[in-house]
């Protein structure tokens, strides 16, 4: 219960600090020009041209119907094959929650793509949150805690969790680096991400000790 506590209180403060910067982004825009343009200068640079080709290949890979692709498959895996249901519904279940959650807040919020040379075709839709950051991180986190509970020996753990951390890090720097998001929109994706991991979890975990013990799966 102490546990469960704890990831609900994390939940909180990261959808806290969501919302905040939500309000920021709607109604006080100018206050985070200076944290924005900083880290585009800094990630962009002069747009070398190994570093275009290198993240135009990530965000395409992020990709919300390659996401939607992956997850969907390795559900599939966990479920049918593994015996893994209430894995498999963790890590579904949360991509699903941060599309609907994701995209109700680009409408509210409904704030402009930057004004910047794009490399790549312009998305459509708002900018915050960024959907490319909440969804591959989101798929991230919940694969890192599922791997934690799974994987035995604690070097690959950590090697698959940060690996996991490292490819949604990468695909969030690709939207920056590329034009389409500002640096605040990926910390609302990272932010609504973690926020719903983290409220998901506990219950997550509940129902797979009950799974287990009742012998539904492994």
């Amino acid at each position: 219960m102490r546990n469960k506590q704890l990831y609900l209180l994390g939940a909180s403060f990261a959808a806290l600090l969501f919302l905040l910067l939500g309000y920021t982004v709607k109604f006080y825009p100018d206050a985070l020009k200076v944290f924005d343009s900083s880290v585009q200068e800094a990630i962009r640079g002069d747009l070398p041209k190994g570093a275009t080709m290198f993240f135009k290949a990530v965000t395409h890979l992020g990709h919300e119907t390659y996401i939607f692709v992956y997850v969907f498959f390795i559900a599939l895996i966990f479920y049918f094959w593994k015996k893994w249901k209430a894995e498999a519904c963790f890590l579904a279940g949360n991509l699903v929650l941060m599309g609907i959650f994701s995209t109700a807040f680009k409408y509210l919020y409904h704030r402009a793509r930057p004004d910047l040379y794009y490399l790549i075709a312009k998305p459509m839709g708002p900018s915050f949150p960024s959907w490319h950051a909440a969804s591959t991180m989101i798929v991230a986190l919940s694969l890192a805690l599922i791997v934690q509970q799974r994987m035995i020996k604690e070097e690959l753990n950590r090697i698959a969790q940060a690996i996991l951390i490292l490819l949604a890090v990468l695909t969030a720097l690709s939207r920056i680096y590329l034009g389409v998001h500002y640096p605040s929109d990926i910390v609302g994706g990272w932010l609504l991400a973690a926020a719903i991991a983290a409220f998901v979890y506990p219950f997550y975990d509940q129902k797979r000790f009950e799974w287990r013990f009742q012998g539904r799966q492994k």
